[in-house]
């Protein structure tokens, strides 16, 4: 997880970073509405933070998403700037994240299960007695 101090950084990159994405990123070409910054996971050295982002939707145009904030994260970062005072400016890697889908998809498979086979999920006393 890291030190108190780096959690602390973590979690204000991934503030900055998702509301620079809203507020400069929204263009006709690119949704950014569809991108949630889930994690940033910074070097202990500052010098470098992995930037995960989960995209809702554009199943086929994932890849070319984080390419796109991969080839702006100089102007992701110089917005970054004005907000956020560190010693040293991260160089940021934009990573997909897909950890928030696959969670999706084990939800879809249970209530599928549940549907299919009700008896089995049902919530009933006898099923959950307490030693």
């Amino acid at each position: 997880m890291g030190t108190p101090r780096l959690v602390r950084v973590n979690e204000l990159l991934k503030r900055e970073i998702a509301e620079d994405l809203y507020r400069n990123f929204s263009m006709s070409d690119f949704d950014a509405s569809a991108l949630t910054v889930t994690r940033v996971e910074c070097a202990p050295d500052l010098r470098d933070a992995n930037v995960f982002v989960s995209v809702f939707g554009h199943e086929e145009e994932r890849g070319r998403m984080i390419g796109y904030l991969n080839r702006h994260r100089q102007e992701i970062v110089r917005l970054m700037v004005k907000r956020v005072k560190l010693k040293y400016t991260p160089r940021l890697h934009f990573l997909l994240d897909e950890s928030i889908e696959g969670g999706d998809r084990i939800l879809a498979i249970l209530s599928e299960m549940e549907r299919e086979h009700p008896e089995t999920f049902k919530n009933d006393d006898q099923n959950n007695e307490r030693p």
